[in-house]
């Protein structure tokens, strides 16, 4: 069978179908590297993903894998404490069933003029580490990579496919409810953050600050329909200016590098099979900015309907 896609979310899904005992060829556009996946801060967070409820089953199964694999220094997963600020009387933590640890964060433990904030201990993924593992896991499972873009169905070979390739997913399968929700972040040298930061609600844009040891990535912008991915240097300075504003230890800090990523954007996640000229077909795109956050469970439903 054939999943076309090679983020985190066609990764994952080749290798649980690999590990359901599958003969899996994974085609992909773009080495790991350089994929939208590849830009994520990568904290455990349903970012912009919907529906609700499937969202929190799904989030609930990653998050049992990725604290698991948070044991094996190797993946670049490590469970971190971290602020999420609220600026409202009532906030809307629908995310947090099921995260462990709840509880209102301490004066202390708020950044400057941050009114309120809830404390949990989350998975954050380190790409950079994250992906090779997953993709040398996925090889060692007997996953077989196909370079190249897919422009139709017709092009892939295989009984049944998996359509998980982000943004590219829609065209292949007759869909245009698909838009790119633009990222755009920097990565600072990192001058021993013990926690992560994310700020939501903050009147500036959405902000947060994540530590990975050998950088902090800041962030970020949400510009839904806009498609460059050549960072801008006067959204870079106001993301910067907001995260610093925040968490004053970033001030001088060197820019280690900067990116711009396109999210994968839908009213809702899609994962439903289907029929293609008479062959099975498995949709699982539109994950937002949760690709990493749902990836597990949204490739255990995967298996599920291939099976």
């Amino acid at each position: 069978m054939a999943v076309v896609g090679g983020g985190v979310v066609g990764l994952t899904c080749a290798l649980e179908l690999a590990r359901a005992g599958h003969r899996v060829r994974v085609h992909t556009a773009d080495p790991p590297e350089a994929t939208t996946s590849a830009v994520a801060a990568a904290l455990w967070f349903p970012y912009r993903a919907a529906p609700a409820h499937a969202v929190l089953r799904w989030g609930a199964t990653s998050l049992e894998v990725l604290t698991r694999l948070a044991a094996d220094p190797a993946t670049g997963v490590a469970l971190q404490p971290g602020t999420f600020v609220h600026r409202t009387p009532e906030p809307d933590l629908w995310w947090t069933p099921g995260v462990a640890g709840i509880r209102p964060a301490s004066a202390e433990e708020l950044p400057p003029g941050a009114p309120a904030g809830t404390r949990c201990t989350l998975p954050v993924v380190d790409m950079g580490r994250y992906l090779p593992w997953l993709a040398d896991t996925c090889a060692s499972a007997g996953v077989e990579t196909v370079p190249g873009r897919v422009g139709g169905l017709d092009e892939v070979a295989g009984n049944v496919v998996v359509v998980a390739a982000g943004l590219a997913s829609g065209a292949l399968v007759d869909d245009d409810s698909g838009v790119p929700v633009q990222g755009q972040v920097v990565r600072l040298a990192d001058p021993g953050l013990t926690g992560w930061l994310l700020d939501d609600d903050n009147p500036g844009g959405l902000t947060y600050v994540v530590p990975r040891g050998g950088d902090v990535v800041c962030g970020g912008t949400a510009v839904e329909g806009a498609t460059g991915t050549e960072p801008d240097p006067e959204v870079e300075a106001a993301l910067l200016a907001r995260a610093c504003a925040l968490v004053p230890e970033l001030r001088g800090q060197p820019v280690l590098s900067r990116a711009v990523g396109l999210r994968p954007g839908r009213p809702t996640v899609r994962l439903e099979r289907l029929d293609v000229a008479g062959r099975p077909v498995v949709a699982c795109y539109g994950h937002g900015g949760a690709g990493v956050t749902l990836s597990w469970g949204c490739a255990a439903d995967v298996a599920g309907l291939v099976r």
